[in-house]
């Protein structure tokens, strides 16, 4: 039995806070999660957390933004009633796939559709003009839609305007080595004939900005029509990331640790200023692999996408099996009666056991087109091991309806209702692994042991 902490689960899993708090040896916080009518959080904390060790459990899946709400609502709590420390444990992180910046190289956001102006001929281009000038090199020629040669053309005017006025201060300099100082007489003339043409400079001035430098303006314009910067259609604006927004958001709340599994991205951990555990459910995947599938030395291990090449090359070599890739071409086809004409498989499956291994599956359309080519190829059986198993929307009706023979997820979402609906379904608990994580923080121990075991 642990002492001294505390283990509040959140509304989206209540199977697995059950576990990992029967693991551990204690009950579950006492804690009311509710709605009010208008459809507000409601999170009450029903027992004193005042200098203990606050672990709340909370998934990712099925209401993802109402229970990130209420994670947020119950750190809060916690830090507000003086927890010593509140760690927050996510087997499935919320908007983990919305890490990334959908931009290329140069800083311009991506195009989806191929058209007339994102083709190499097309004349204007994203990059930064005019060029950051060097010391040793001449100045750039301007943007060629003539803004940077009317701003010459009106200093220039204003220049000639100032040197060809008689009272301008340069002639009056010249005419002083010449006549000598003026006299008393001379300067309150002076000052008054300056005050007048004062007045008639600036309305000179109005005057040819009105008319005759409005003809110069008018010409530098019209001859640039045909150059000038139009946004090309389907231009895609910077989009917020949402990433960065829900791991400010966890910081912000109070919490002090993060504990995960198979991020979508591991540099999600970086956006965070608090420590970040990601544990694998690669561990697990190994061991079912070794005693649930007959001569798994002569199966292949199969990534459905290159993103997920290094964790199924992992397996592979641990297990000393071989491996395959399913790269996806994402050039414009015109086949069409053909769903996986996109899909190339490179390996050799012949007459083997095709075994897919991916850390995600929400709408499951990536592994069944997958199955299905793996099944043309010759593959005897295609197996599926997924990390976290979403399967949203339709995915179950797809997963029965697809060539695969057997998915194996584990519960890091609820998998109840999916179980039922899916005889292909198999899941494999992580409540253990997250209940050895929380002893070992909570009594300051290492948790390198939990990204090796087997």
């Amino acid at each position: 039995m642990v002492r001294n902490i505390v283990v509040l689960g959140g509304s989206s899993h209540p199977q697995l806070t059950e576990t990992i708090c029967n693991h551990l040896g204690i009950p579950p916080g006492n804690a009311l999660l509710a709605k009010f009518s208008v459809g507000e959080t409601r999170v009450e904390i029903k027992e004193s957390v005042r200098g203990k060790d606050v672990y709340i459990i909370q998934s990712g899946g099925g209401k993802v933004n109402d229970h990130l709400m209420e994670l947020l609502i119950a750190i809060s709590a916690c830090k507000t009633a003086s927890a010593r420390r509140v760690t927050v444990i996510l087997p499935l992180f919320p908007y983990s796939r919305q890490s990334d910046m959908p931009y290329n190289k140069t800083g311009a956001p991506l195009s989806k559709a191929s058209n007339c102006y994102n083709k190499p001929d097309f004349p204007y281009t994203f990059e930064s003009k005019p060029q950051t000038p060097h010391p040793d090199q001449a100045p750039s020629a301007g943007l060629s839609n003539g803004v940077d040669g009317l701003q010459k053309s009106l200093s220039k005017v204003q220049i000639d305007d100032l040197n060809s006025s008689p009272n301008s201060p340069q002639n009056a300099r010249y005419a002083n080595y010449i006549t000598g100082p003026p006299k008393r007489s001379d300067t309150m003339e002076s000052s008054k004939s300056v005050s007048s043409n004062r007045q008639r400079n600036s309305s000179n001035a109005s005057l040819t900005n009105g008319t005759s430098n409005n003809d110069n303006v008018n010409g530098i314009s019209s001859s640039s029509n045909s150059t000038s910067f139009h946004p090309r259609p389907g231009y895609k604006q910077w989009v917020a990331q949402a990433g960065t927004l829900v791991a400010d958001l966890l910081t912000c709340a109070g919490a002090d640790h993060i504990i995960t599994m198979d991020l979508h991205d591991a540099q999600y951990q970086g956006f965070f200023d608090i420590p970040v555990d990601n544990l694998f459910g690669r561990p697990l995947l190994k061991k079912y692999i070794q005693y649930q599938i007959p001569d798994y030395q002569q199966a292949v291990i199969v990534s459905p996408d290159a993103g997920g090449a290094k964790r199924a090359t992992a397996i592979a070599d641990g297990l000393g099996m071989p491996f395959a890739l399913i790269h996806k071409e994402r050039r414009p086809t015109k086949i069409t009666e053909r769903q996986n004409a996109t899909m190339m498989l490179v390996g050799d499956v012949a007459n083997r056991t095709a075994i897919l291994v991916d850390d995600l599956a929400d709408t499951s359309n990536t592994i069944t087109r997958a199955a299905k080519l793996l099944k043309k190829e010759g593959a005897t059986m295609v197996y599926a091991l997924l990390t976290h198993g979403v399967l949203s929307g339709d995915a179950i009706d797809r997963i029965n309806a697809s060539a695969l023979d057997k998915v194996v997820v584990t519960n890091s979402v609820p998998q109840d209702e999916h179980k039922k609906r899916c005889p292909k379904l198999e899941v494999l608990e992580i409540g253990t692994v997250f209940a050895e994580a929380i002893r070992r923080v909570h009594h300051g121990e290492s948790l390198s042991v939990l990204f090796q075991y087997d």
